[in-house]
């Protein structure tokens, strides 16, 4: 299985790239949409990689994906800028899911 890139800006393609990952860079609604729906063609991409940035501003989308399909697997990643999320969000998060502050 391969993994695939749609990123939001060109540093982080382009570090991907480097480190043998294809991908692409969009920006708008529509292009997001287009490419998440070439990645379910190609059978051979196992994981979608995506810059934070669209999970931020298009969720309905990654959830609908999501939702709808159990492959590729879509994996939110920070990019140059850092990530977006609380410094304890693994704790928080195992927190939620278990019910238990740790």
């Amino acid at each position: 299985m391969k993994m695939y890139l749609i990123s939001d800006n060109v540093d982080t393609y382009t570090g991907m790239r480097l480190a043998g990952v294809e991908g692409v860079v969009v920006h708008e609604r529509d292009e997001l949409r287009e490419a998440l729906e070439k990645t379910l063609t190609d059978k051979t991409i196992g994981i979608v990689l995506l810059t934070e940035k669209f999970g931020q501003e298009f969720p309905e989308i990654l959830d609908q994906f999501r939702l709808e399909r159990q492959m590729p697997l879509l994996i939110e990643i920070p990019d140059r800028h850092g990530t977006g999320r609380k410094k304890d969000f693994i704790t928080s998060y195992v927190t939620e899911a278990i019910g238990l502050k740790l």
